[in-house]
Parts: C-alpha cells; sequence; structure tokens
C-alpha cells in the first residue's frame, strides 16, 4: 500500500511539473515568435514591455492556454463519468447527444444569421455562437435527463441518447444544405475545434462553468466509486441510482457542453485519458483517478494546441485533428485490452 502511495505522489508531482511546462509552451508557441523575458514581463505586469506583446499575451496567448487547460480537465472527467456510469470502455463525454445538440444551436445562430438579424460586428457573432452552443448543449440535456427518468437501465438511455442526437445531426445537415456559402464555411470552422477565438471576456463565463462542474466531480467521487461496484452494491450503500444518476449527467453536461459551446467539439480526449490514467495508476478508484485525469486530460490539450501551431503546418490547424491521433493509438489499444473485459 505504502509502495503504491509513494508511486502514485512521484506521478502526480511529475505530472503536475510536465502540465505547467507545457502551459509556458503554450504561451511562448504561436505566430509571432515572442522573448522570454517578454512575456514573463507581460504576465507580471512589469513596465517596458512593448504593447503589443502586452496585447498578444494577456489578450490571445493566455486565454487560449488557459481555455486549452479547461477544456481538457473538463472533457476527461466528462468521460471518466460516462465511462462509470455507462460500464462502457468507450462512452465520451458526447454519447448523449450533447455535441449534436450544441451543434444545433451554434447552427441555427449562424445558417440562419440572416434571418435572426444578427450584427456583423465579430465580437457580436462570437457571443453570439458561444450562447447558442451553450443553449443547444443544455436543452438536449433536460430533453435526455427527463426521458431518461423514465427508462429503467442506463443501456436505452445510451440508445435513446445516440437516437436523438443522430435525428438532431440530421436537421443541422438540412440546414447546412440550404445554407449561404459563407454561412457554412463558418459553422463547418467552428466544429473543427479551436481556442483562438476564446477572448477574456469569454473566459469569464467559460471558467466558472467548468470549475463548478469539476467541483461537482470530486463531490460525488464516492458515489462514483459505488455505481462502479454495481446498482445492488450502490444501494446496499444508500444512494438513489436514478437521482445519482441524473445528477452526475447533469455535471457532465455541464463540463462537455461549456466546452463544445466554447471551442466546438472535441473529440477522443473524454473517451482516451481516462483510460491513460488508469494504465498509469493500476486502479480504478476515482479518488486517485479524478485528480490523475485532469491532470493528463490538461497535458493532453496543451499538448494539442502547442502542436497545432507548429511552423510546418503552415498556420493554425484544427485541434480536432491533433486530438484524433492523439486519441486514436490509444482507443485501439483499449479496444484490444479490454477483449478480457472491462
Amino acid at each position: 500500500m505504502e509502495k503504491n502511495t509513494l508511486k502514485h505522489i512521484w506521478w502526480y508531482t511529475g505530472l503536475s511539473i510536465g502540465l505547467l511546462l507545457l502551459f509556458v509552451v503554450d504561451l511562448l508557441t504561436g505566430a509571432a515568435l515572442l522573448p522570454v523575458a517578454d512575456v514573463w514581463s507581460a504576465l507580471t505586469g512589469s513596465s517596458g514591455v512593448p504593447d503589443y506583446v502586452q496585447a498578444v499575451v494577456l489578450n490571445f496567448r493566455l486565454p487560449k492556454a488557459i481555455a486549452a487547460l479547461l477544456a481538457g480537465m473538463a472533457l476527461s472527467v466528462s468521460g471518466l463519468q460516462m465511462q462509470t456510469i455507462f460500464r462502457n470502455p468507450l462512452a465520451d463525454p458526447y454519447v448523449l447527444g450533447i455535441s449534436s445538440g450544441s451543434g444545433f444551436g451554434v447552427a441555427l445562430f449562424v445558417l440562419g444569421s440572416g434571418f435572426w438579424g444578427v450584427s456583423s460586428l465579430l465580437w457580436v457573432q462570437n457571443l453570439g455562437m458561444t450562447l447558442a452552443g451553450w443553449m443547444g448543449a443544455f436543452v438536449m440535456l433536460a430533453v435526455i435527463t427527463a426521458v431518461s427518468a423514465r427508462l429503467r437501465d442506463t443501456m436505452s438511455m445510451l440508445v435513446m441518447g445516440i437516437m436523438v442526437g443522430g435525428a438532431v445531426s440530421a436537421l443541422v445537415g438540412v440546414m447546412q444544405y440550404f445554407s449561404e456559402a459563407t454561412a457554412l464555411k463558418t459553422y463547418v470552422l467552428w466544429t473543427m475545434g479551436s481556442f483562438s477565438a476564446i477572448a477574456p471576456e469569454q473566459l469569464l463565463l467559460m471558467a466558472p462553468a467548468i470549475l463548478l462542474g469539476l467541483f461537482g466531480a470530486f463531490v460525488t467521487i464516492k458515489w462514483l466509486n459505488a455505481l462502479m461496484l454495481g446498482d445492488n452494491y450502490a444501494q446496499s450503500m444508500g444512494i438513489h441510482i436514478k437521482h445519482t444518476r441524473t445528477l452526475l449527467l447533469l455535471i457532465s453536461g455541464l463540463l462537455a457542453g461549456t466546452v463544445t459551446a466554447f471551442c466546438g467539439p472535441i473529440g477522443f480526449i473524454g473517451i482516451a485519458v481516462p483510460h491513460v490514467a488508469r494504465m498509469i495508476f493500476g486502479t480504478a478508484n476515482h479518488k486517485t483517478l479524478m485528480p490523475a485525469t485532469m491532470l493528463i486530460g490538461g497535458s493532453v490539450m496543451l499538448l494539442s494546441d502547442i502542436l497545432s501551431q507548429l511552423p510546418l503546418s503552415g498556420g493554425v490547424l484544427p485541434i480536432n485533428t491533433i486530438t484524433a491521433l492523439l486519441g486514436i493509438p490509444v482507443i485501439i489499444t483499449i479496444i484490444f485490452r479490454n477483449q478480457r473485459g472491462f
């Protein structure tokens, strides 16, 4: 026991240091090469920093790095919860159609911008897309939660979420078919995922929502451990199964829905990271997995953001392309490993 505890401490320390280093590298990475001293001076508010450096660091790179960190943590924790709730190793944060609901909200706003009379100001469009995505995600979550109250098992809930998400995606496809080229391009770019559009004002909305969801996830660690051992065991511990699942779904939806609304749908992180945490720490105890998943998820997303901005790409690549390249090998490994069971 002591040996495992010491091993976990070393892993936590190494992951924390790696996370900090990746955050710093992300601040230094971008189209413009900025001296480390100038970046540090801009962050600490020192005098003598060129105005353009301060603007780039404080208005663009710092919000982007914080958004990537929070998004990685949120999607990873949401994925961990979903895999536990459904006892399915391939469940992810968007399994209930949250991504589809958010996409439908953004599609209504972007593809119907002419009908709604949306302002041509960029910040109005960005804020409108974010709020529309947020509302779409939570409307979908409310529908699934209401339906799940009438379902007896998690598999029915899972199938219902997939079906409803598919129907919403079909409606979005119809809207895309009849939309104008400019609006269609805007929507397609949103679906690729990006942290570049996160302004400090948006971060003031995004950060509290994600931090609230992460706090809720830590509070429910005991319930997750009980559900992992089966419904009968959880009931013997005095846990109300339906109420607990509903609360966990709301927390997971808050995390995944917020990330999707602000950054677009980002795949593979929610599936892969919890399994990486399990392989590293060799446990299914959520008391250990929850902080580990947060650290790994934040690190992977920061790494993805860094890789997306490398000069060899000739520009900023969509985050989804990077997370797919990093996550798919992990998922394939999971499939082969789980021939022995989850």
